[in-house]
């Protein structure tokens, strides 16, 4: 059982986790396959944070099972949030995985396969209970296979979160926040650079918590600005980003170094007093308001994104109608909505769930019309506005297209734009002046040439 496949669900954190699972096979001799089904081992490296997440895991799971009665698929592992949360359960209700591994486990992989493989077919035993308790961290001197464009990555800067939001099971199964020092986040991407990669993007449950715990002030600004100084890096993007913490030192960096990209990625979850409350994360629209007031002064042509939960206990017509104003006066660039998800061991679970799933996709359409129509508007504003791409490829629709991203575009979140001259390789940072806007995306030609 030497060749070995990963199907990697949920955040880019998890992703990050499954690379650094595949560079430690892969450093053992264990040869990767992105074809399951030319895979002998499989491991699906799930997420557990919602409802829809953990069916789209369960849904993974069988579709291997199925595989593996049918194919030359041997053995079949599950890791990540999933494992982590529920493994007990599922060793009893999933009698086709031979392994359920946690977050603790994702380091010593090699082992775990190792140990199963000398089964000789017979089900191995994962680690004893005390060992899945979630204190790993991952290092520059683990091995990583990206499997990102060879020109971007995700970087995990820290692991776990010390908030306490009434919705979130987050801190249950990644435990509490811990942090990577500096110099070690530079060495990985120092190394990431040497491999070809000139986007990173830094990645965490709370990436403005980031250094705390290690006697940081403003570690993320400093960290951020260590990254930029790579020479061989063009963009640093920082995600999930927590309200109240951007500092004033992480804004003036944003606004004064080219490599610091000009995005903020700030999920609010909401802006009515008495549904931030019950989430608790405090605060509300005026403060909210006063928060990114503050952001655009102090960066003006920053893009923002951020997400929101509708359907929350105690958010009523009232409630809702509120955040859809807030969302139209703050014109924002980019936004995702979540359904709430009614999670067991949260402090939120005893609220109930009193909205009903139709309610609640019905707001969360609604919130999402009036986001497009926000987008479509500004980004008419655009036509003329002169951008450095970061080529990804071929547009998968058309061979005539390419398409890449500007400083405000994140990877598989955001818009693109389509490149309509010319032919340039991914990861080629290109000038192009856009010529038209679409609902979410913008088209424009070459008016510079690439910069090496």
């Amino acid at each position: 059982m030497k060749k070995v496949g990963m199907l990697s669900l949920g955040c880019a954190k998890n992703l990050v986790d499954s690379e650094v699972m595949l560079g430690e096979l892969a450093r053992e001799g264990y040869a990767l396959t992105n074809d399951a089904s030319d895979a002998e081992v499989v491991i699906v490296n799930t997420c557990g944070f919602i409802e829809s997440a953990k069916e789209e895991s369960i849904a993974a799971i069988l579709d291997m099972a199925e595989m593996k009665k049918q194919g030359k698929l041997k053995k079949l592992i599950v890791s990540g949030c999933l494992s982590q949360r529920y493994h007990t359960d599922m060793a009893a209700d999933l009698p086709e995985v031979d392994l359920f591994l946690g977050i603790n486990h994702v380091g010593s992989i090699r082992k775990f396969l190792e140990d199963l493989r000398s089964e000789q077919g017979q089900p191995a035993e994962a680690a004893q209970p005390e060992d899945w308790r979630p204190d790993f961290l991952y290092s520059s001197e683990h091995t990583r296979v990206l499997t990102t464009p060879k020109h971007s990555a995700y970087v995990k800067i820290s692991e776990g979160c010390d908030h306490v939001c009434s919705f979130c099971i987050i801190p249950n199964l990644r435990g509490k926040h811990r942090s990577r020092t500096i110099e070690d986040i530079v060495a990985e991407v120092e190394q990431l650079g040497a491999q070809g990669v000139r986007e990173i993007n830094l990645v965490a449950q709370d990436s403005t918590y980031y250094g705390r715990d290690i006697g940081l002030k403003d570690g993320l600004a400093q960290l951020m600005e260590a990254v930029a100084n790579v020479d061989s890096i063009d963009w640093v993007r920082a995600h999930y980003m927590y309200p109240y913490q951007v500092t004033d030192r992480l804004l003036a960096l944003m606004a004064r170094h080219p490599k610091v990209c000009k995005y903020m990625d700030i999920p609010l979850q909401h802006c009515d007093r008495e549904v931030l409350a019950a989430m608790k994360r405090g605060s509300g629209r005026p403060q909210l308001a006063k928060f990114l007031d503050r952001i655009r002064e102090a960066v003006p042509d920053v893009w923002i994104r951020t997400s929101f939960i509708v359907g929350f206990p105690g958010e009523d017509e009232r409630a809702f109608d509120e955040l859809c104003g807030f969302v139209g006066e703050q014109q924002f660039d980019y936004i995702g909505v979540f359904t709430y998800s009614h999670e067991e061991d949260t402090t939120a679970h005893p609220l109930g769930d009193p909205v009903s799933e139709e309610e609640k996709m019905r707001r969360k359409e609604h919130l999402l019309a009036l986001q497009k129509e926000i987008s479509r508007e500004k980004l008419t504003r655009q036509v003329g506005q002169t951008f450095d791409v970061l080529i990804e490829g071929v547009h998968p629709e058309t061979e005539l297209l390419l398409r890449g991203r500007h400083q405000g575009q994140a990877p598989d979140v955001d818009g693109e734009i389509f490149v309509t001259e010319g032919f340039y390789q991914p990861g080629d940072m290109v000038a192009i002046t856009i010529e038209e806007t679409f609902d979410y995306d913008m088209a424009g030609r070459a008016t510079g040439g690439v910069a090496v």
